[in-house]
Order: structure tokens, then C-alpha cells, then sequence
């Protein structure tokens, strides 16, 4: 078993993969040709987007169809760099929204957070500092 894809479900596919790919230098690695699905290259694993009413398609319980109506909560992707304040500073700019500045953990690791148009949560940090570091 592993990780293969995670699918992000947003309002409009094509600003959305688009942002985060300027956001984050993340290549934009498959396009559907009517805009509803896309991936971005994130190595071993896919971070994917396709639209909300798409994914709404796919189910036919009203508990399940109910969850594409709101935002997403308890919910957040991770992306590690070597340059938080930069890459948060550069999201923030191309209108991600900062929900806790860069800051230091007492363990040496930095950590931002912010959200992006469609309320998705995105934790950037540095790699995991070793305790023998």
C-alpha cells in the first residue's frame, strides 16, 4: 500500500492549479482538455484539483454529495522547502492568504500556514530537524 494521489476538489480547476504551481514551482503535469481535472507534480505521490461538481458526480448518497457544498475543514497538505519565509512570502503575493507568519519551532524547524482562495489549508515547513542536529 502507499500514497498515490490526493484530489483536491475547488471552484475552478485551471486558476487553482495555476496558482499553486506559480505559488510553489510546481509543474502543472496533466490538464484535462475541459479544464476539470489537473495534476501537479509533487514527486512520488500526484496533488490533483478537479471540480467540485465533478467530484460531486461520482456519489449518490446525499451525506457524501452534501460535503462537496462547503469548504474544506480539518484538512491541510503539507509542502516542505528550504526557504519557508520565501515561499510563503511569494504565495501570500500571488494571493494566498497568511494564517500563521513564519516561525521557528524550539526543535530548529520552521513552519507557516496559510489558505488558499478555495479554503484549503497548506502547511509549509523546512525538513525535519534530527535531534542529533
Amino acid at each position: 500500500m502507499r500514497l498515490a494521489y490526493t484530489i483536491l476538489y475547488v471552484q475552478d480547476v485551471k486558476a487553482c492549479a495555476s496558482l499553486w504551481s506559480d505559488a510553489f514551482g510546481l509543474s502543472v503535469s496533466y490538464m484535462h482538455e475541459d479544464g476539470i481535472y489537473a495534476e501537479l507534480a509533487t514527486g512520488e505521490t500526484t496533488l490533483a484539483f478537479a471540480e467540485i461538481e465533478f467530484g460531486r458526480g461520482h456519489f449518490e448518497d446525499a451525506i457524501t454529495r452534501e460535503g462537496f457544498s462547503r469548504p474544506p475543514s480539518r484538512f491541510e497538505v503539507g509542502l516542505e522547502t528550504a526557504d519557508v519565509h520565501q515561499a510563503h512570502d511569494g504565495a501570500v503575493r500571488l494571493g494566498f492568504i497568511s494564517v500563521v507568519k513564519p516561525k521557528q519551532k524550539p526543535w530548529g524547524q520552521w513552519f507557516a500556514w496559510l489558505r488558499d482562495p478555495d479554503g484549503i489549508l497548506v502547511e509549509l515547513s523546512t525538513p525535519a530537524v534530527s535531534p542529533t542536529e
